[in-house]
């Protein structure tokens, strides 16, 4: 996700929620869907089992991770942390999605961060 569409613009329909990206980011119109218990079977009924999930973290590029932290605050309600920079050069915020899941916002920050992720 090469950045969030702007304004970030939650989506919200019932117990499916989501934030979509930019037109112009590749891949194009991607969204980020955080869905509940009415939803998830729709796709693949026994897909996905609620709070089940304890070892994982879906990790987001973004543009400016404070930013991101701003338009989410009132929108998520279960912040693991407020933006950090960590001791590898990302610049962090992480968040709990109504199952349980950690999601993490980063923007790389340091030289060696940005240099990583230049390619």
């Amino acid at each position: 996700m090469q950045r969030l569409h702007q304004p970030h613009q939650p989506i919200n329909r019932g117990d499916h929620h989501g934030l979509r990206t930019s037109p112009n980011s590749r891949p194009p119109n991607a969204t980020l869907a955080i869905a509940g218990t009415r939803t998830v079977p729709q796709f693949a009924p026994g897909s996905a089992r609620p709070a089940d999930n304890h070892s994982v973290i879906t990790e987001f590029r973004v543009e400016d991770v404070d930013r991101v932290h701003q338009n989410l605050t009132g929108f998520i309600t279960d912040f693991v942390n407020e933006p950090t920079t960590m001791s590898w050069g990302n610049r962090s915020l992480l968040f709990r999605d109504p199952d349980g899941n950690v999601v993490n916002f980063f923007t790389p920050v340091t030289p060696a961060a940005i240099e990583k992720f230049a390619h």
